[in-house]
């Protein structure tokens, strides 16, 4: 409206215009302190603004600059739909509609429908309205004090009729200015509001998570401490259960246990509203085999699963999982895995009946963080289990061990004098022999010499006896005395032989004597055995090596080494050769003995002189030889001994013995 048009207009008409703009800016000086809703305040600017101007076709839009798009927050409109508030216009270009370009630009903006067509030409949409073309359209920004734009407070009309003059549009603009400032206020009480909200919520969720992680890790060291306690394990099942109530809804709760070997799921434990529940005197409820419900989808996927109905129906549908086990009753199912360095011992579940108490993903997440602490435990308990019953088991095997080795003792020993009374037996039989030869030798000397004195006797009496005849005796007598005195010492030498021998062996008592000339004995007392063979035994030890041991002991060694070496060193050779020598090395003998036989290969010598080995079982081998050799050396003659070999090179022992023993019984 020009100038010369408002002098037209009647002054009484003006005053009472002016009357109501100044009513409406008291209304809204008044709603700004007396309302906090936008809305409302809004629907009671506008039903004041349409007292003033035409304002049938009004709507309000807030730019939200963090998310480049207007929100229209109120809207009443005759022609076009009513946009939802709650819907956000992402704003890319300013030509994108007559809002955005007032709000963009932060200039007002008014158009009549040949304006706006006129510039729609110039656009590549072709368009610069979203609804229907108004005959005459006015937008104004709201503007903050700081210059940034709030959003746009709009009018139009559709009809030609009704157009907005030049003090509509200045009466526009002011009461823009006024609407900026209380909308800018209502904002920033509702941002201060939703931020003290939002920050207690916050606070609140805090104090809860803060208070729920207490709870948590008291849980947590509550299965720590009962995971090292002894007792039963339903006990602890028990227990874990009412611990793990005070964390969250668990009414239904339950542990299965996964058997890999035999694909076999145990209920060790549960406590169910629909279900049976564990008895004390029942530690597994009940065994199935892996299946295809959701307890079995936990084994096979070895991840947690928050179950619904309509996920388990879905489930199913898709043949993830089959028939169900328990109860399909359940609003929400929580199963996760109890896994401990790969090994799957089993399932933690816990379910909910009631509709108002529903799983989300943090539940499973505390559900799974606890059941990792629950899976040591588990794994603590199976162990200690396993170790108790592996204890009872080698207590039992101890007890069954300690009775066969008593009864081995008693075999070993009874041998071990079997095979000295046969060394012994040995040893009276090869002397008897060679005490024969000598023995038989006087006695055919003596008959010998008996007839010549008979018949000397007789030519006495018949005077036949002469010079010649007398002298023939005399030689023949001479004869038969060397005879009878070579042989009366051979036998003699040996019955002292065989009698020293024999003594020591019989006897366990320490005395002293000269190696050397024990050596001799010994060896004499085996010449028995080595007449009819082509082997030969050497013997080097110096005459000055004096002893305090147990002979015998050293007899029933040496002895078993000779045999050992006829009977198996020189089995197949011809001319094999034994060489025995001793040194003495300050307070020990170093005894070597060593045969040109067959010798050993690695894996018999290292079974030396384990009992009862032999490479002559089944042909009278008592396997006890070698065992006797290195007892005697390391335990009654208190010395130490190895041996050495290979293939075809014969065998060697090298023997430590202390030159004075204590003067004791042997062992």
């Amino acid at each position: 409206m020009r100038m010369a048009d408002m002098e037209a207009v009647p002054m009484d008409r003006r005053l009472k215009r002016l009357e109501a703009v100044q009513e409406m800016v008291l209304s809204i000086d008044l709603l700004q302190s007396s309302c906090d809703d936008l809305t409302v305040f809004l629907a009671a600017v506008h039903a004041e603004l349409s007292r003033i101007i035409y304002a049938e076709n009004f709507y309000v839009a807030l730019y939200d600059a963090d998310r480049h798009g207007f929100q229209i927050v109120y809207m009443c409109d005759s022609e076009d739909e009513i946009s939802d508030p709650d819907h956000l216009e992402v704003v890319s270009d300013q030509y994108q509609s007559l809002t955005a370009w007032v709000v963009l630009n932060r200039k007002p903006l008014i158009l009549t429908a040949a304006q706006e067509e006129e510039i729609s030409k110039t656009l590549p949409s072709g368009r610069f309205t979203n609804g229907k073309v108004a005959e005459h359209w006015m937008g104004m920004p709201l503007l903050r004090r700081n210059g940034s734009c709030l959003g746009a407070i709009v009018t139009q009309s559709y009809d030609p009729a009704r157009t907005f003059s030049e003090e509509d549009q200045a009466l526009f603009r002011f009461i823009a200015n006024h609407i900026a400032t209380v909308v800018d206020q209502l904002q920033t009480v509702k941002w201060l509001e939703q931020s003290i909200s939002d920050r207690t919520a916050l606070l609140e969720a805090e104090v809860a998570d803060r208070k729920r992680g207490e709870q948590l890790q008291h849980a947590l060291y509550e299965i720590a401490a009962l995971s090292a306690e002894g007792g039963d394990v339903v006990g602890h099942y028990k227990r874990l259960h009412e611990i793990f109530g005070r964390v969250m809804y668990a009414p239904n709760f339950v542990v299965a246990l996964y058997d890999e070997s035999c694909q076999e799921i145990s209920i060790a434990y549960i406590v169910d509203e629909k279900e049976d529940s564990a008895s004390p005197d029942a530690p597994v409820v009940r065994k199935f085999p892996m299946g295809e419900g959701m307890t079995s989808l936990v084994i096979r996927s070895r991840q947690p699963w928050l179950i619904d109905g309509a996920l388990c129906d879905e489930l199913q549908a898709t043949g993830r999982i089959g028939k169900l086990y328990g109860s399909r009753d359940f609003y929400s199912w929580m199963g996760v895995p109890l896994i401990v360095e790969e090994h799957l011992y089993g399932v933690l579940i816990v379910q909910s009946y009631d509709p108002d108490v529903l799983y989300n993903q943090s539940d499973l997440e505390v559900l799974n963080f606890i059941g990792n602490h629950v899976a040591a435990a588990l794994a603590r308990w199976t162990a200690d289990h396993e170790l108790k019953e592996a204890q009872a088991g080698l207590t039992r095997r101890n007890a069954e061990l300690s009775d066969a080795l008593e009864s081995l003792k008693v075999a070993q020993a009874e041998l071990v004098r079997q095979e000295k009374l046969a060394s012994l037996g040995g040893l009276v039989a090869g002397i008897a022999h060679e005490v024969n030869t000598p023995l038989g030798i006087c006695v055919t000397a003596t008959s010998h010499l008996s007839e010549e004195l008979k018949l000397v006797e007789a030519d006495l009496n018949n005077d036949q006896l002469d010079e010649d005849g007398l002298r023939n005796f005399f030689k023949t007598a001479g004869e038969a005395v060397r005879i009878l005195q070579a042989n009366t010492q051979r036998a003699a030498a040996l019955v002292r032989s065989f009698k020293q021998v024999a003594v020591d062996q019989s006897s366990d008592v320490a005395r002293d004597f000269n190696l050397g000339a024990y050596l001799d004995e010994i060896i004499l007392s085996l010449r028995p055995n080595l007449k009819n063979s082509s082997h030969a035994v050497n013997l080097d030890c110096p005459p000055d090596i004096e002893m305090f041991s147990f002979p015998g002991a050293l007899s029933q060694v040496v002895s078993n080494l000779v045999m050992n070496s006829l009977i198996h060193g020189f089995d197949g050779v011809t001319g094999g050769k034994i060489d025995l020598s001793a040194r003495r090395e300050g307070d020990v003998v170093r005894l070597i003995y060593q045969d040109t036989g067959k010798g050993m290969d690695e894996a018999s010598l290292q079974k030396l002189f384990d009992p009862f080995f032999t490479t002559k079982r089944g042909q009278g081998g008592s396997g006890l030889g070698a065992h006797i050799v290195f007892n005697l050396i390391t335990g009654v003659l208190g010395g130490k001994v190895s041996v050495s070999s290979k293939s075809g090179e014969g065998l060697r022992y090298e023997c430590l013995l202390p030159v004075r023993q204590a003067g004791k019984a042997a062992a």
